[in-house]
Parts: structure tokens; C-alpha cells; sequence
């Protein structure tokens, strides 16, 4: 219960980050935390206490292998949302770069120019 409530904190922290401050750096952090909230909370829906790897051998029987074996899908949907996560991550720092090279300022109140 302790980790999603770590879960439901990191969510928040990352959402007032991404939401309230207006420096761009700040709202990528935040964007990267939720992330990370998301993810943790993936992996306390898979885990079982006392689990098995989800892998058959021969000698097992099969329904003592149904109950105490660990569901693979959130470890799956993890590992794909950390390597999304580093391509977003590396797409967001690049953008954040080069709109601080055109307008000299993160700050998304001090960007009049932007149009669009």
C-alpha cells in the first residue's frame, strides 16, 4: 500500500510541475516524473508476494504454477514505456534547447514571438 501511495505522490509532485511552473525545464522534469509515477505504479500492479517467474518446466503442476506465478504484461509495458520515455525525454531537452537559442529564455511567459 506504501508504494502506490509513493505512486499517487509522484503523480502529484510531477503534475504541479507540469502544470503550475512556467519555466520549460521545470515542465520537462515534471512530464519525466509523471512518467516515472506511471511506471512504478505498472510495477505494483504485477507484483505478487512471493511470486515465481512465469516460466513452466516440465516437473511443475500446472495449478500450482497459475496461482503463485508473476504477471509478465506490466513488466513488458514498463520496459516499452522506459524506452519511449528516453525518446520523448531526448526530443523534449532538444526542443527546450533550441527555443532557448532562438528567444535567450525558458520562461514561457517571456516568449511573445511564438505564433501559431
Amino acid at each position: 500500500m506504501m508504494m502506490y501511495a509513493l505512486a499517487a505522490v509522484l503523480l502529484g509532485v510531477g503534475l504541479y510541475g507540469l502544470l503550475v511552473k512556467r519555466h520549460l525545464l521545470k515542465k520537462v522534469l515534471g512530464l519525466l516524473i509523471v512518467e516515472h509515477a506511471v511506471n512504478l505504479f505498472l510495477i505494483q500492479l504485477g507484483y505478487i508476494d512471493g511470486g515465481i517467474a512465469p516460466i513452466r518446466t516440465a516437473g511443475e503442476e500446472a495449478a500450482a504454477f497459475v496461482g503463485n506465478a508473476v504477471d509478465p504484461l506490466p513488466q513488458v509495458l514498463v520496459l516499452t514505456s522506459i524506452v519511449i520515455g528516453l525518446g520523448l525525454a531526448m526530443l523534449m531537452v532538444a526542443l527546450t534547447l533550441r527555443i532557448y537559442q532562438r528567444y535567450g529564455s525558458l520562461d514561457a511567459d517571456r516568449m511573445s514571438e511564438l505564433k501559431g
